[in-house]
């Protein structure tokens, strides 16, 4: 924590002339991919990690296999820079489209290691094996941790990871993947516990037609500004998540005004995280929670 001291001086110092504190007191603090800073991402153990250290939601990805399987996977194909096939052999930038998620069956796709590459971009990863669970394996894993250790609920940020252009090729069309998923929600018993997000408002449209009890977060990463970007849903979205530096006073005070949660992505660094959340969001997604956690302590216990 006292490496965070002198940082929390000079921004109380350039906060302490607002009206109100803008710090928000109930910040949901979301483990991007599990915890990929610390563990391989999307894998049990990066969940369970980002459980232990006190995230309030877990961030994860769905695709879908061959056998109808929900598999959780950022990219619907083996991305290189994770992933390692049996005997060691290294799966390339070159070849990795032909490792297809959507061709593969469950047993395939469980025999692909992704942790024990090494991934430059996080040097801080702890390597161990891991593979690709499906969202069952990640639900029961998780709620079976915190009632072991008697831990605080936690809830499910889950993505659908659509493309349109991909329709039969590596993702089921929007209609029967986001069925899919809603389908699979429900049968977990996790629909009151989570939210689903995606980049693409189809899915979003068809889910909300689906159940509108469902929690909604809608993802941008473009610069068209959120009315336009809001103005493609057929309905008002619980959250909106920007990436990071997409962020302003003025998208904050509509949503605000509009009863919108603003959760960005994907904020890592200690100044930005700091910064970011003393701008008022409700939540960050995050692939080093253990970090924003203390970040928003020190924060809270500085009373700013």
């Amino acid at each position: 924590m006292k490496k965070y001291l002198l940082l929390y001086m000079l921004i109380f110092c350039l906060f302490s002339c607002k009206e109100t504190s803008i710090m928000h007191q109930n910040l949901d603090i979301q483990g991007h991919r599990g915890c990929r800073g610390l563990l391989p991402e999307n894998s049990l153990q990066g969940f369970v990690k980002a459980v232990e250290l006190g995230v309030q939601t877990l961030e994860l990805d769905i695709v879908i296999s061959a056998d109808s399987q929900l598999i959780v996977s950022h990219e619907p194909f083996f991305n290189h820079e994770i992933s390692t096939l049996p005997g060691l052999d290294s799966i390339t930038k070159e070849n990795e489209l032909s490792f297809n998620i959507f061709k593969m069956n469950l047993d395939q796709v469980q025999k692909i290691d992704v942790g024990l590459k090494p991934v430059t971009r996080f040097p801080l990863q702890t390597k161990q094996k891991a593979f690709k669970p499906t969202l069952k394996q990640v639900v029961d894993t998780v709620e079976q941790y915190i009632i072991t250790k008697k831990l605080p609920s936690v809830k499910y940020n889950i993505e659908i990871k659509h493309r349109k252009e991909a329709d039969n090729k590596y993702n089921p069309t929007a209609e029967v993947f986001t069925k899919m998923v809603y389908d699979d929600i429900v049968k977990l018993g996790i629909k009151n516990k989570c939210n689903i997000q995606s980049f693409d408002p189809e899915c979003l449209n068809i889910m909300h037609r689906l159940d509108a009890e469902v929690i909604i977060a809608l993802l941008i990463e473009n610069q068209d500004g959120f009315k336009h970007n809001l103005d493609k849903l057929t309905f008002k979205p619980q959250i909106y998540s920007p990436y990071f530096k997409l962020i302003d006073d003025h998208l904050l005070k509509y949503c605000k005004k509009n009863e919108i949660k603003v959760i960005p992505w994907t904020v890592n660094e200690e100044t930005d995280i700091t910064n970011i959340m003393l701008l008022g969001v409700d939540g960050i997604i995050t692939d080093y929670p253990d970090k924003a956690i203390e970040i928003y302590m020190g924060l809270k216990n500085a009373k700013i």
